[in-house]
């Protein structure tokens, strides 16, 4: 298609040189992608994105995890412009506040889990699990306790990309560059049944990865650990849903040893898995929820730490100053964005509807598990995954070079116009929540044409068990 697809004069190939010039982008080989030139998004529709070439593609990843009701909606630009043209900004310090940030307060406490009637504000999901380690510990210090200080997470969990955020991640790769992490953090293995359950069944294994905190808790001293965090699906490790005997068990383990739940629902909230939250769905009673993404649907940077009334109650009635917090906690042309947001997802029913396409969408996607190429699909709600194998039905045998074919079939459902992620040879998928059934039709053509050229590309190269 022609490059004057916008209304901008550059040509995709000035765009592409002045973006390798100056941007460094975020979890990206500079010199790899300077080389190769970054795709332009100059537009957004629903749930479709418009690159500079004028090639059209389905999103199925909303952005980046975080765009529920679509891309373009013309309500949430109209609202961030009448609150910035009363008030732009003005900081939530020094005894300070606004009617942007009360109402959004107002609004989160009514719709999350009864017990959770406080939030802090903060600019993203990294900020909220930054956040969180300071609240958690600061806690423990109010309560008598501060040798409670060690945050317990999981191997491959992702929560953030701060010091802090990347720490409380089990991601090794972030690990080797930084010193991190920080001291105080502790690590279990994740439910991952498919990569690491071995000869156990799915349920068994889910017993065996929970018990491994209560483990990890007597080896560390139960008491010196403050809390456990994880994620109730694991999005950025490649949508790792646990075993129905997971959760259960780890909600005991954390009852029996008095230790901080902290649930991250940076990817699940505001309606991913068919419910607003992912707790709900899991049966779960955080003390902490981190939140961001889903809440402003992206349109505009904003999150937060959902607050339980047992530790906001100790703050209040004990804590006296809590010396944390940022110059955009609550900005209220944010909070404005994430307000609006939150009415569409509520007068709309989005939440609802995205209940009522999960179990369509959970067909049309566990139908590509019988690929050649495909060893599992799995799905939960709005959140999949396709395990790439060489061998199937082995789960052992996995391809040599993790991540390359991965990210080869990545760059062939570009071409096919759909985005996915490639997460090592895995396959993810997280589609705006406003998705048609036509779009999850066009959704699962587009990836079954995928896995049909990624597949013919490797028994090509012989890389395929015959």
């Amino acid at each position: 298609m022609s490059e004057a697809f916008s209304n901008d004069p550059e040509t995709t190939a000035a765009l592409q040189r002045r973006d390798a010039a100056h941007h460094i982008h975020p979890f990206t080989d500079t010199g790899a992608l300077n080389a190769e030139g970054s795709r332009v998004i100059v537009g957004g529709d629903g749930c479709w994105i418009t690159d500079s070439d004028g090639n059209r593609l389905l999103d199925g990843m909303s952005g980046l995890w975080c765009v529920q009701i679509g891309h373009g909606r013309r309500e949430i630009a109209d609202a961030v412009h009448r609150q910035m043209s009363d008030l732009s900004y003005y900081n939530t310090f020094f005894k300070t506040t606004h009617k942007p940030a009360i109402d959004l307060a107002e609004k989160l406490a009514r719709i999350a889990p009864s017990h959770l009637n406080h939030v802090f504000f903060t600019g993203s999901g990294s900020e909220s699990n930054d956040t969180v380690i300071r609240m958690v510990r600061t806690y423990w210090d109010l309560k008598g306790k501060p040798e409670k200080k060690t945050i317990i997470s999981r191997w491959n969990a992702y929560h953030g990309s701060t010091i802090g955020g990347a720490s409380l991640g089990g991601m090794r790769a972030m690990h080797g560059q930084g010193g991190l992490p920080i001291p105080g953090i502790a690590f279990v293995p994740q439910p991952y049944w498919f990569g690491e359950g071995g000869e156990l069944d799915p349920d068994a294994f889910g017993v065996w990865a929970a018990r491994e905190l209560a483990h990890a808790i007597e080896a560390h001293g139960p008491e010196k650990i403050a809390a456990f965090i994880a994620e109730p699906i694991q999005g950025a490790g490649g949508v790792i849903i646990p075993p129905e005997t997971y959760w259960p068990e780890i909600k005991q383990i954390c009852d029996r040893y008095d230790i901080l739940l902290v649930v991250d629902e940076v990817i699940t909230g505001f309606g991913r898995l068919g419910k607003w939250f992912g707790s709900e769905v899991f049966g779960l009673k955080p003390d902490l929820m981190p939140i961001a993404k889903g809440l402003s649907s992206g349109y505009l940077p904003i999150g937060g730490v959902m607050v339980s009334d047992r530790v906001a109650d100790t703050f209040i009635e004990e804590g006296g100053e809590f010396f944390h917090g940022f110059t955009y906690s609550g900005h209220p042309a944010c909070c404005a964005a994430a307000l609006e947001n939150l009415r569409i997802l509520e007068e709309e029913g989005v939440v609802e509807r995205a209940a009522d396409i999960a179990p369509y969408l959970a067909e049309r996607w566990l139908a590509l598990g019988d690929h050649p190429l495909v060893g599992e699909a799995r799905i939960k709600g709005l959140m999949g995954a396709l395990e790439l194998v060489p061998a199937k039905p082995s789960r052992s045998i996995r391809f040599d070079n993790e991540g390359e074919v991965g990210t080869m079939c990545r760059d062939f459902s570009l071409r096919n116009g759909l985005v996915m992620r490639a997460v090592r040879d895995s396959m993810i998928i997280a589609p705006p929540l406003v998705i048609t059934r036509e779009e999850v039709d066009e959704l699962a053509t587009r990836a079954r044409k995928t896995l049909d050229d990624t597949l013919d590309k490797l028994q090509r190269d012989g890389r395929m068990a015959q």
